[in-house]
C-alpha cells in the first residue's frame, strides 16, 4: 500500500494534470498534451487519411512530451534526492509560464501547447515511486488496469483488500482534474491554466522549504 500523506500529494498532482489536460484538450480541438495513446491513434487516422496538418501537430506533441520526460528524468537524477523534485516541478512551471506567455503574444494553439506538452511529459518524474501506486502521473491507463488487477488479486486473497481503491483514487483525482478544467476554462479560456500552476507553485515552494533529507508527507 502507498502511504496516505504520498499518495494525496500524487492525487494533488494527477488532478492538476487534468485540468491542464482538458484545457488543452479545448483549445487544441480535440488533441492532448498529456493523453499520448489519444494522440498516437490520432497521428496513425491522419496518416493513413494523409491529413498532414494533423499528422505534423500530433506527431509534435507526442515528441515534446517524450523529450520533456527524458529531460525532466535526467535533471532528477542530475540534482539527487535533495533538489530532484524542486528542479522537475520548476521545469514544469517554466513551461506552463511560456505557454501563457506565447498564447498572450498571439501564437496559435497549435505551437504554443507543444511547450505544455513537454511540461505533461516532465510532470511525471516529479514525485519518486512510493509503494504500489503511480503518484502524480499525468494519464491513468495503467492505473485503471492496475486497479482491475488488484481487485482481482484481493478477491483471491493475493493483494491487500483494498489497495485497487488507491489506484481507483487516482483514476478520479484526473476525472475531478477534468472536470475542475472544463469549468476554468469556459471562465477564463487558456488563463485557466494559471490553476494547476498555482498547484506547482505550491509543490514547488514546499520542496525548497522541507529539510534536508526529508521527504514531503
Amino acid at each position: 500500500m502507498t502511504p496516505t500523506p504520498q499518495l494525496s500529494l500524487g492525487l494533488l498532482l494527477t488532478a492538476a494534470a487534468g485540468f491542464a489536460d482538458v484545457v488543452s484538450f479545448i483549445e487544441l480541438g480535440g488533441h492532448f498534451t498529456s493523453f499520448m495513446s489519444g494522440n498516437t491513434t490520432q497521428l496513425g487516422d491522419a496518416l493513413a487519411l494523409g491529413h498532414w496538418p494533423v499528422v505534423l501537430l500530433t506527431a509534435s506533441l507526442v515528441l515534446l512530451f517524450f523529450l520533456g520526460s527524458v529531460f525532466a528524468s535526467l535533471l532528477a537524477l542530475l540534482c539527487g534526492t535533495r533538489w530532484g523534485s524542486s528542479a522537475v516541478t520548476a521545469l514544469v512551471l517554466l513551461a506552463f509560464a511560456a505557454t501563457l506567455c506565447l498564447a498572450a503574444i498571439g501564437l496559435p494553439s497549435s505551437q504554443f501547447m507543444l511547450i505544455l506538452a513537454a511540461g505533461a511529459g516532465a510532470q511525471n518524474a516529479i514525485l519518486p515511486s512510493t509503494g504500489s501506486v503511480r503518484l502524480g502521473t499525468t494519464f491513468v491507463t495503467g492505473t485503471l488496469f492496475a486497479a482491475g488487477q488488484d481487485l482481482a488479486r484481493a478477491l483471491r486473497g493475493l493483494a491487500p483488500p483494498w489497495r485497487w481503491a488507491q489506484h481507483a483514487l487516482v483514476w478520479a483525482s484526473l476525472l475531478l482534474g477534468g472536470l475542475l478544467g472544463g469549468y476554468g476554462y469556459a471562465q477564463l479560456g487558456i488563463n485557466a491554466l494559471l490553476v494547476p500552476a498555482l498547484v506547482y507553485l505550491g509543490f514547488l515552494i514546499a520542496f525548497v522549504v522541507r529539510r534536508p533529507g526529508k521527504v514531503i508527507g
